[in-house]
């Protein structure tokens, strides 16, 4: 598959210490011929956030910067918002912590521009990437959710929770995504898998934060997460 545009979704909820970092690496990512759209969707923040956005200019390196601005209704809201203005033949999503680091991004391009991938997975739990080490019972968590997850769809992912997702306009138009908190991850995954949708995982580095850091999910967000995994499973 021939890309000539990758656009990356950064959604955005009081990240002032954080956003204007990951705009830079987002920019710094050399992909070659293929342009960058990035589009910034500020969650209803209450810092400084929005005032640093506002800054942005709409097109830096080459790359298109959009930013949309929205009342609060969490990740996976602010997900199915950019997904609805993202015009690149590839989208992935970059969260504006980065704990995900965006020169990563060649690793997950490499199978669909193969022609072998419609979706890939980028893992925290595969490959020799380096990774901060952080929040042992987050990793069980994390280990359960996957292993229930795979039981319903069938697939053998070693990272269904990951924030790292690429996929094709294609499978974008396609996804009618529901969740707005958290479980727009295990969502994702039920609807891919039931769509039928040639999924690959590669190995990331992962730099994780702890919450004097500005971590932002908990324990609730698990259980959801796991009410997630049957409902969109099991009732669609």
């Amino acid at each position: 598959m021939t890309v000539h545009t990758l656009s990356v979704i950064i959604p955005v909820y009081n990240e002032e210490d954080f956003i204007r970092k990951t705009i830079k690496r987002v920019l710094a990512v050399n992909l070659g011929k293929i342009e960058k759209e990035i589009i910034v969707v500020n969650d209803g923040s209450t810092d400084g956030t929005r005032k640093i956005l506002e800054k942005l200019p709409k097109k830096k390196k080459g790359a298109v910067i959009k930013v949309i601005h929205k009342r609060n209704g969490g990740k996976g809201s602010a997900i199915r918002t950019g997904l609805r203005d993202a015009g690149g033949e590839v989208v992935i999503i970059q969260d504006a912590d980065l704990e995900y680091d965006p020169r990563d991004y060649p690793l997950l391009l490499r199978p669909i521009e193969e022609g072998d991938a419609d979706v890939v997975y980028g893992s925290r739990f595969m490959g020799d990437r380096p990774h901060r080490v952080l929040f042992f019972w987050h990793m069980v968590g994390n280990n359960l959710l996957t292993l229930v997850s795979n039981m319903f769809t069938n697939l053998n992912l070693t990272d269904m929770e990951t924030g790292y997702k690429m996929f094709t306009r294609q499978v974008a138009r396609r996804l009618d995504l529901k969740e707005n908190g958290f479980g727009i991850e295990p969502e994702f995954t039920a609807r891919i898998a039931k769509m039928g949708c040639r999924v690959f995982e590669v190995g990331i580095s992962y730099h994780g934060r702890d919450y004097s850091e500005g971590k932002k999910i908990t324990w609730k967000d698990g259980l959801w997460a796991f009410w997630c995994v049957m409902k969109y499973n099991l009732l669609g």
